[in-house]
């Protein structure tokens, strides 16, 4: 039987919700590794909404969980309702709204506030010793609730390629370890369960990044 794999939206979008790229990465490497996604996501306002023609603010409010039943195709459950015992592995993409809407990341930055169902949905993952997906951004979310561990969001020193470079900092930080990595790479802390790659926080092609994506899902239904 494969494995159920528990993936957790943020909205639909790169600059207020769930990186749709990253996203259908995700499901579609689910698929290739017979693996069962589950997609869920909180039941919250967003922190606000972009218009990602403009890239500006508008007045408009929407929901994390509606925003993210776009990406979902409707199969979508609320994330309070999630059952860490049904489920074998977690894996969170990256986008803004994980940032924004997950925690307080994009205006706190390393003194940020998980929102608490995900807080309580990572704590439950780890303590059950199933493994954990994390890319792009979403690694800070871990590095803020487990002390000393181990992820990659790419490489610590800002440049043309790696233009989010200074989250790396952030994440030591906080007290983690950060391991300098390539797009298509992946880092594994096996204390902790946790598997990382950096996704769009590298200007690569998307092929790369896709790649990238490919090995941190196939090592993580590994682990489950």
């Amino acid at each position: 039987m494969g494995k159920r794999v528990a993936v957790v939206l943020a909205g639909c979008g790169v600059y207020d919700g769930s990186e749709i790229h990253e996203s259908s990465a995700v499901l579609v490497h689910l698929s290739r590794e017979g693996a069962e996604a589950e997609v869920y996501a909180p039941d919250v306002e967003q922190m606000h909404v972009v218009d990602h023609l403009k890239g500006q603010p508008t007045q408009e409010k929407r929901s994390v969980l509606v925003e993210s039943a776009r990406i979902a195709r409707g199969n979508i459950k609320d994330l309070a309702k999630l059952d860490v015992q049904r489920l074998d592995a977690l894996i969170i993409p990256g986008g803004f709204g994980v940032a924004k809407n997950l925690s307080t990341w994009a205006t706190q930055g390393k003194n940020c506030s998980i929102c608490k169902e995900v807080e309580d949905v990572l704590r439950a993952f780890h303590a059950a010793r199933k493994p954990i997906g994390l890319c792009c951004i979403s690694p800070v979310l871990a590095a803020k609730i487990f002390p000393g561990c181990e992820l990659t969001v790419g490489h610590d020193t800002e440049c043309e390629k790696w233009p989010y470079a200074k989250t790396a900092e952030s994440i030591k930080g906080l007290g983690c370890q950060h391991i300098n990595s390539q797009v298509t790479d992946i880092h594994v802390d096996v204390h902790n369960r946790l598997v990382s790659t950096s996704a769009f926080m590298c200007s690569a092609p998307l092929h790369q990044i896709y790649d990238g994506i490919g090995k941190m899902v196939q090592e993580v239904v590994r682990l489950a």
